[in-house]
């Protein structure tokens, strides 16, 4: 096998099994910490012997196996166990206990993650890093901080776990909905991530990150199958990643909702996400108020409900986006609607919005891509161009630098 065959594969391999590893030594061992550094061993044994050996059959399993030596090898030196204990956790060549359809390692893992113990941050922080395997430098682009408080968050996170001897479970029945809401927002950044990845050195779209997202809400949707905001975010997920097979062009540019080619959507996810949503609002008209992923989840129904951009009922949107800001007044939200405000009321209405938020977002590039946007649709060639320029150089999604550098470039 070539060299950049057997690299691929390792690529594939950290997107497909980093989660399931990570998950299985931290069941074994009981210790996040030991869990990420003989993981990540583990990935870095396979760069070293996969391009001589060849690619293993079933490459999950050489990964877990070699993790967990590594992971013995690190207790033995570290003498961190009692023989009794030792002997009982070194025992990885015993099959694997088997799994229910909710017992699931990575959703375990999720909720030892985001315990209540934790700050609402670090959960979703830490369950970036184990669950998901992002990277620090993508993990602090979700949050707008800076690397290195960001691994310190992370740091912090898995002491005060290791410090309180949190368990390696599932809540009980009667403590799942408290924890949830920390789970959803887990999953949410980590289907974002994978939706529009942040990082250059990765692709546009990671379909595995936005496919396990949705695996794990499902999962979560039958332990709460009537949470409101359970519903709503796999409504959510589903309306956005239906969206997926028209985002990016065949050039490997960034295709924004006005341009794709709706027929290339997937409708089936269409028809389920739809289907959550009218669900919901049924409930919301017996009285149930809706909560932030479920009024998202509308905003993305009354777009995929139009064949075409100019059908699209911008008053409508517009509406929700006045809900979700009561719920939530984030700038980002405040962003979103301003483009809503576009469509109705025009783009200098917008901008005076947008430039409101100057101070909160001046370092998130989608402010300046909105900015660049709304000024050539002013005719502000020079501004729109310097906007542009500054949401480039912010901007890290490989696919969205070139559709921002192409109409940067248009304005010549």
């Amino acid at each position: 096998m070539k060299r950049i065959d057997v690299r691929e594969a390792i690529t594939q391999a950290h997107h497909e099994e980093w989660a399931r590893v990570v998950a299985s030594l931290t069941r074994r061992f009981g210790d996040l910490d030991i869990a990420e550094e003989a993981a990540a061993e583990a990935f870095a044994t396979a760069v070293q012997r996969w391009p001589a050996d060849g690619v293993p059959p079933n490459p999950g399993a050489w990964l877990t196996t070699t993790a967990n030596r590594k992971a013995i090898d690190r207790i033995r030196r570290e003498n961190k166990r009692d023989d009794k204990h030792k002997e009982a956790q070194m025992s990885y060549d015993d099959p694997p206990e088997p799994l229910g359809a909710i017992d699931d390692d990575r959703l375990r893992l999720i909720f030892i993650c985001c315990h209540p113990a934790l700050a609402m941050e670090a959960r979703v922080a830490l369950t970036l890093r184990m669950v998901a395997g992002l990277t620090m430098p993508e993990i602090a682009r979700a949050f707008l901080v800076a690397e290195s408080a960001m691994g310190q968050r992370i740091t912090r996170a898995k002491a005060k776990i290791k410090a309180a001897r949190i368990p390696y479970r599932m809540p009980s029945a009667d403590d799942l909905p408290a924890r949830v809401s920390g789970v959803l927002a887990v999953l949410y950044l980590v289907f974002n991530e994978g939706y529009l990845a942040s990082g250059p050195d990765t692709d546009p779209v990671r379909h595995e990150l936005t496919t396990e997202a949705i695996r794990l809400t499902r999962l979560i949707r039958v332990l709460l199958p009537d949470d409101g905001e359970v519903a709503g975010l796999l409504a959510l997920m589903l309306l956005i990643e239906a969206r997926r097979p028209a985002r990016v062009s065949a050039g490997g540019e960034l295709v924004p909702l006005a341009e794709q080619d709706r027929g290339a959507w997937d409708a089936e996810l269409i028809a389920e996400g739809h289907r959550l949503v009218r669900e919901r609002l049924a409930a919301a008209a017996a009285g149930a108020a809706p909560g932030r992923y479920q009024i998202l989840a509308a905003i993305n129904a009354v777009h995929t409900s139009a064949r075409d951009i100019r059908d699209t009922d911008w008053s409508q949107v517009l509406a929700l986006y006045d809900q979700l800001v009561r719920l939530d007044p984030s700038p980002i939200i405040a962003l979103n609607r301003a483009i809503a405000v576009a469509e109705l009321d025009g783009p200098e209405v917008a901008l005076a919005a947008v430039d409101r938020l100057e101070d909160k977002l001046a370092g998130y590039h989608a402010y300046h891509a909105t900015r660049a946007d709304l000024l050539r649709r002013l005719g502000r060639g020079h501004e729109s161009r310097a906007a542009y320029d500054r949401a480039i150089e912010l901007a890290g999604n490989t696919a969205e630098t070139a559709y921002l550098t192409r109409r940067r470039d248009q304005l010549r």
